[in-house]
Formats: structure tokens, C-alpha cells, sequence
């Protein structure tokens, strides 16, 4: 497993470019988790509360944690704050040093059905069919920060697999066909374990999925090249304010997000 400790950021982004990932351990304080924690357990409880069927039936995780349907502009504020924070930033403009853009946020948890399978998934097939998920993984893709809250499996993936297509075995098993299921082993699968502290950035069209147990319950922030074609999974209600963007250190990844929503509507 190529785990990275102490290396410069050219390092880092090399690294990323060619395996689709980088895990930096112990990364954050237990002091900065603790202040997420809070916010995050509150988004949590009040999601599970109003979508309890889907919940209870086959969620796996939850999106648009910036919105304003569940949390006040204070705790709004902390999560824009940590996104921002000079740890994540400096991440961020590691791999994507051209307009890295906010796109949206995710929760990741325990079904609540014990028996319910993970799966293997490029982020891509939700949006597109073979063919173009072949062709999306020839372009500019979205990369996910993943924060674990508490000690969790984590997560397995096909190192590599960012920037190629799959192999025979891997898309019989990721499309699920050939007598094959989606959460069968796959022998190219490298397990990573998060612990609290941990950051894990990998891309979204990487051959990957989620490890389930221990109670987990990880935070992804997810960006991308300004370049990129995503300014249409941006949600206006997930981004802050223009007092809160006079108010946040660094601001630049929402403004860029704010600046692509423009052009887009005038287009």
C-alpha cells in the first residue's frame, strides 16, 4: 500500500496523478475533529430524523451537509471554516493548482440494514454509460477529502485505476453482471483504514468503495479543476454568504465555485 508520510508537495501531487489517492495520517488535531464532530453529529441526527424510511431502508450517506435545511449559519460557518481551513487548502491547491472549485459535501455511515452489501463504483456511472465513463475518465475529475470521525474500516480501492479502464474481472464485478455481484472481492482491492485525525483524497472515478462497521461516519468535501465540466452539481443553498465569505480566511474555493455559477447562467 503506498502510504505517504513527509514528502514534498510535488511528491504528494506525483502520487496522486498516478495512484488516484494520497493518505496523509494523523493529520488533523483531536481538537479540529471534535469542533467538526459537533456539527456534523447535529446535521446527522436531524437527517436521520426527517428521511427515517430512506434511512432505515437503504441509505448509506447523505449530501448537501452547507445547505441550510438542517444547520444555522453558525454551524454552516464552522464547516465553511474547516473546508477553508489552511490544512485543506493546502491539500487542495497541492493537487489542483488551477481554480480548485467547491462542488458539494457528503456523509458516510453504517446502513442501518445490517445484511445491506457495499459496492464497487467509479463516482462516473451514475451520470453516464460505458462508453462514457470510458470517456470520463480520459478528463478533469472530481477528488473527495475524506475526514473519518471515528476509527473505521475505511475504505478499498483500485490504486491506479483513475487514469485506465477496468480490467475484465473489475467490471464484471463493479457493473455486476456475469454472474458477479458488485460487493464481490476484486484482487487488485488495497484496503485503507481511517482513523481519527486521517486524511484520505482520492479521486471519484477511481474503482473504490466503502468498508462498512464500526459505527463510521466520514465528512468527503468534494472539489475540482474550475476546467471541469461539474458546475451543475454546485447547490446555491451550499454556499456561503457574502457575509460569510468576507468573514472566511481564505474564500477563494467558494468564489471560484460562486464566479463558474456566473458564467454559467450567462451562457
Amino acid at each position: 500500500m503506498h502510504i505517504i508520510k513527509n514528502l514534498s508537495e510535488e511528491a504528494y501531487k506525483k502520487h496522486y496523478d498516478k495512484q488516484g489517492y494520497i493518505m496523509l495520517r494523523n493529520y488533523f488535531s483531536q481538537t479540529e475533529i471534535n469542533t467538526l464532530k459537533t456539527t456534523i453529529l447535529k446535521f446527522h441526527e436531524a437527517w436521520k430524523v426527517d428521511n427515517q424510511y430512506f434511512y432505515e431502508h437503504e441509505a448509506f450517506n447523505s449530501s448537501l451537509i452547507t445547505g441550510t435545511e438542517y444547520l444555522d449559519d453558525k454551524d454552516r460557518f464552522t464547516l465553511f471554516n474547516f473546508i477553508s481551513s489552511p490544512k485543506v487548502m493546502a491539500v487542495i491547491n497541492c493537487i489542483i493548482p488551477n481554480s480548485p472549485a467547491f462542488m458539494n459535501t457528503q456523509l458516510f455511515f453504517d446502513p442501518f440494514q445490517k445484511q445491506q452489501e457495499n459496492f464497487w463504483h467509479r463516482d462516473c456511472q451514475y451520470d453516464h454509460h460505458l462508453a462514457g465513463q470510458m470517456k470520463a475518465i480520459q478528463e478533469i475529475q472530481p477528488m473527495h477529502l475524506r475526514v473519518p470521525l471515528f476509527n473505521e474500516p475505511g475504505i478499498e480501492l483500485i490504486p491506479g485505476s483513475h487514469k485506465r479502464w477496468d480490467t475484465q474481472e473489475e467490471l464484471d464485478v463493479r457493473m455486476a453482471r456475469k454472474r458477479k455481484f458488485s460487493s464481490d472481492a476484486l484482487s487488485s482491492g488495497q484496503e485503507i483504514p481511517l482513523n481519527v485525525g486521517d486524511l484520505l483524497v482520492f479521486s471519484g472515478d477511481i474503482i473504490h468503495r466503502g468498508l462498512y462497521g464500526c459505527d463510521r461516519l466520514a465528512f468527503d468535501t468534494l472539489v475540482f479543476d474550475s476546467e471541469g465540466d461539474f458546475v451543475d452539481y454546485i447547490d446555491d443553498d451550499c454556499l456561503p454568504s457574502e457575509t460569510m465569505l468576507n468573514q472566511i480566511a481564505d474564500p477563494s474555493l467558494f468564489k471560484n465555485s460562486l464566479q463558474l455559477k456566473v458564467l454559467s447562467n450567462c451562457t
